[in-house]
């Protein structure tokens, strides 16, 4: 008799909205799309947000969704769900949570169990209506807290933190901050607006030195007009010497003395 077992499935939505409110989403997103600029460039770096994971095989039933999260070692690509069993048991290393008004004390405190249980070495929780900023690092195998947040540099990412008035700014190693979709939409505006005028002086520029060059030709060509009537002058003045000195000649011929004349 053969035996036959049946396929485990790993659901890829757990039903739950990606976020409770426009500033939450844009914080995920603004998070999660800056972490993949800060990789594009590296084919071993999975980036996801609001991705359910499953960090035991065979139990559908264990999971989370982070807001946003990074794997090293792992290749990009589309996922239904990140199925660590089937991702080399690589778990991700830096999670990101943006709380929102009806997260829970509770609910944050079972995400942190879950993220330290799970292997998880750093953990960021942002709560945009208080602007405040927590974090974890794993250190001998413990998720401590990080004190100060403040200016705090990610040993993952290498990405700073920084808290103004105005809410969490994210910057990269090379100093540019992760920018909102608005503000990236704003940031290619100016540049093609200054792009725009760049190309605008230097048509201006062309067309000033297209207007020179005509001048200079234009001079030149009057200078080559002036020179030629200059030549024929000339010549008319050696031809009317020599018939001059012709006429003086013949004059002589004939025994008139032509200065007499």
């Amino acid at each position: 008799m053969q035996v036959t077992t049946e396929e485990i499935i790993y659901p890829s939505s757990d039903g739950q909205p990606m976020a409770e409110s426009t500033i939450q989403y844009k914080l995920i997103v603004t998070i999660k799309e800056g972490c993949e600029l800060l990789f594009e460039n590296d084919p071993n770096v999975f980036v996801a947000a609001d991705l359910l994971w499953y960090p035991v095989e065979g139990r559908p039933d264990i999971s989370q969704a982070p807001d946003t999260m990074v794997i090293f070692g792992r290749p990009k690509g589309d996922r239904p769900s990140y199925i660590q069993s089937r991702e080399e048991n690589i778990p991700p290393q830096v999670v990101f949570e943006i709380r929102s008004h009806n997260d829970s004390n509770t609910k944050m405190n079972k995400k942190l169990s879950f993220y330290y249980r799970y292997g998880v070495e750093e953990y960021y929780v942002y709560d945009p209506e208080i602007n405040q900023l927590e974090g974890w690092q794993r250190i001998e195998g413990i998720l401590e807290p990080i004190e100060p947040m403040e200016g705090w540099i990610s040993p993952r990412l290498g990405v700073r933190f920084e808290l103004p008035e105005e809410g969490l700014e994210i910057y990269r190693p090379d100093g540019e901050k992760f920018l909102s979709y608005s503000e990236i939409n704003a940031e290619r505006l100016l540049e093609r607006r200054r792009a725009e005028q760049e190309f605008q002086r230097a048509e201006q520029e062309f067309q000033r030195a297209e207007e020179a060059s005509h001048r200079a030709e234009e001079a030149s060509h009057r200078a080559e007009e002036a020179s030629h009537r200059a030549e024929q002058e000339a010549l008319k003045a050696q031809q009317a010497a020599q018939r001059s000195q012709l006429l003086a000649a013949k004059l002589r011929e004939l025994n008139i003395d032509p200065d007499s004349i």
